[in-house]
C-alpha cells in the first residue's frame, strides 16, 4: 500500500465531519472557518515509541490515547475541540496495526467532535505527532498565570492511577484482576476533562493539565502566576484500586509524582467556590480541594499538619 492509499483507506474515509471545515484531507492545506468572536487554542504533542509508549501497547489504545493527551491541553484552557492534524511515522505499512490504531483515534475524535483535516505520513521509527485546534470565547481562555493569593487549589478525578497502571503492565507491580483492569485502563484510555474545562472558564483563575505528575506540573502554574502554594497530601483524591494495590505511602507517591493522569489542576477564588460545586456537578466529574495559593514562590507539602517529603520526583524530558 502506497502513502496516499494508506491515507485514503485508514484516515480520510473515517474522518469526523464538521460544518466549519471548508476543505479537509487531500489538498495542500486544510481550510476551516472559526466561529465569530472565538480565539483559536492550538496544542501539539509527539509520542515516540520506547519514550512515550512501548511497542506492545495495543494499537487501538495508542490511537485513542494519542488524541486524548492533546485534548487534555485544550481542556486545561476551557477550549472546545474543533480540528486536528496527524503526522504519522511508521517503520512499515502494517495494515492490521493501522486498522486498530485508526479505530482508536476516531473513537476519541467522534466522541469529542474533532475533525481530522490533514497531516503527513513518512517512513521511519514509529512516532505520532498530533496538533489539535480548539475554540474558546475571546478573552475567556484559562491560563497558568492567573492564580492569586488565597485561591483554593483543586484537582479533578483521582491521581496516580495511570502510573501504577503502567507499572502493572510492565510487571513491576501486582494487583487483583479487577483493580488491575481499572488501573491499566486509566493508563491506556485517559479521559480528557473537556467539559469540566469549559465549565471552569468563568470560575477558575488558572488551570493546567496533569501530564508529568502533580509535583512537576503545579510548579509550572506557580512559576507563571508568580506565587507559592500549600498542598495537604491527606486531601489528594485516591481511587479504591490504587489504595487496594499499594501501601498508603506508595499511594501518595504515585499521586504526587506519577504522570499521565491527564486530570485538571486549577485554582478558584473564595467567591467562586459555591458556583464551582454547581458547575462541575453538571459535568459528572469528581473533584477535590487539595490546598491553597500562598505568598512567596515555594510549594509546601503538609501531612498531618507537618512538612512532608515525597519519595520520588515527577517526570521531565531530557533530565
Amino acid at each position: 500500500m502506497k502513502e496516499f492509499q494508506l491515507i485514503e483507506h485508514f484516515f480520510a474515509k473515517q474522518a469526523q465531519s464538521r460544518r466549519d471545515v471548508e476543505l479537509g484531507i487531500g489538498d495542500d492545506c486544510a481550510l476551516v472557518t472559526p466561529a465569530l468572536n472565538k480565539s483559536i487554542a492550538i496544542s501539539c504533542d509527539t509520542l515516540v515509541e520506547n519514550v512515550h509508549f512501548y511497542p506492545d501497547i495495543p494499537p487501538k489504545a495508542l490511537g485513542y490515547k494519542s488524541l486524548a493527551v492533546n485534548l487534555s491541553d485544550l481542556a486545561s484552557m476551557g477550549a472546545e475541540p474543533a480540528w486536528m492534524t496527524l503526522a504519522l511515522t511508521l517503520p512499515e505499512v502494517d495494515e492490521q496495526w493501522l486498522t486498530s490504531y485508526s479505530a482508536g483515534l476516531f473513537e476519541a475524535a467522534e466522541y469529542y467532535n474533532i475533525a481530522l483535516v490533514g497531516g503527513d505520513t513518512t517512513l521511519g521509527p514509529r512516532s505520532i505527532t498530533i496538533t489539535v485546534n480548539g475554540q474558546v470565547q475571546a478573552g475567556t481562555g484559562l491560563t497558568r498565570s492567573g492564580a492569586r493569593i488565597g485561591d483554593w487549589i483543586y484537582v479533578t478525578g483521582t491521581l496516580g492511577d495511570s502510573a501504577l497502571g503502567l507499572d502493572l503492565i510492565r510487571g513491576n507491580r501486582a494487583s487483583s484482576p479487577e483493580d488491575a483492569d481499572f488501573l491499566i485502563n486509566r493508563h491506556y484510555y485517559p479521559t480528557p476533562r473537556v467539559l469540566a474545562g469549559q465549565a471552569l472558564r468563568t470560575l477558575a483563575s488558572s488551570a493546567i493539565d496533569l501530564s508529568d505528575g502533580l509535583l512537576s506540573d503545579i510548579q509550572h502554574l506557580l512559576k507563571q502566576s508568580g506565587i507559592g502554594a500549600t498542598i495537604d497530601v491527606d486531601l489528594l483524591p485516591l481511587s479504591a484500586s490504587l489504595k487496594n494495590s499499594v501501601t498508603e505511602e506508595e499511594a501518595l507517591s504515585y499521586a504526587l509524582t506519577g504522570g499521565e493522569d491527564y486530570e485538571l489542576l486549577f485554582s478558584v477564588p473564595e467567591a467562586q467556590k459555591g458556583a464551582l460545586e454547581i458547575a462541575l456537578a453538571n459535568t459528572g466529574v469528581s473533584f477535590a480541594q487539595i490546598g491553597q495559593i500562598s505568598t512567596g514562590d515555594k510549594l509546601k507539602l503538609l501531612r498531618d499538619g507537618q512538612p512532608y517529603t515525597p519519595i520520588n520526583i515527577g517526570f521531565e524530558h531530557f533530565s
